[in-house]
């Protein structure tokens, strides 16, 4: 029996546990995970965003989380450049992706290379984009307060 590769992509921004709970679900599907955590540079161009925490820091926690056995920075868009580098045999995605054009697309892609698609449900009432809404939200109320 082959191991088993997975590769959980994200951007592992603001670390909360829906971040924990996707890496432990994709850790106990596969023998060795692979987090890519995506570089400052690709989530400007994909999600027109900064990220709050920095790459290198993002890599370093998510690279300290045990059901973690390596954390690579992800600097292309290209999913399957990413296959080609690593070689991975799962590829985690949070169900949003289902059903969609592009999950569809990466979908066909991977089970070109022999890759599974395995989606994972959010966590709910959790997300880096709320966690960040509330941060401007604190950043705006004390602005205010000191003028």
């Amino acid at each position: 029996m082959s191991q088993r590769i997975g590769y959980a992509a994200g951007a592992y921004d603001l670390f909360h546990v829906g971040h924990l709970n996707i890496l432990k679900r994709a850790k106990e599907q596969c023998d060795y995970l692979i987090a890519g955590v995506v570089s400052d540079e690709m989530l400007e161009q994909t999600k027109k965003m900064r990220p709050t925490v920095p790459l290198e820091e993002r890599l370093e926690i998510v690279r300290s989380i045990c059901y973690v056995d390596e954390a690579v920075a992800e600097t292309v868009p290209d999913k399957l450049e990413m296959w080609r580098r690593l070689q991975f045999t799962l590829f985690f995605k949070g169900d949003d992706w289902r059903g969609t054009e592009k999950g569809l697309k990466l979908e066909r892609e991977f089970a070109a290379v022999g890759v599974e698609v395995v989606y994972f449900p959010y966590t709910v009432n959790t997300s880096s984009t709320g966690l960040r809404r509330a941060l401007e939200l604190i950043e705006e109320m004390s602005a205010r307060a000191r003028a």
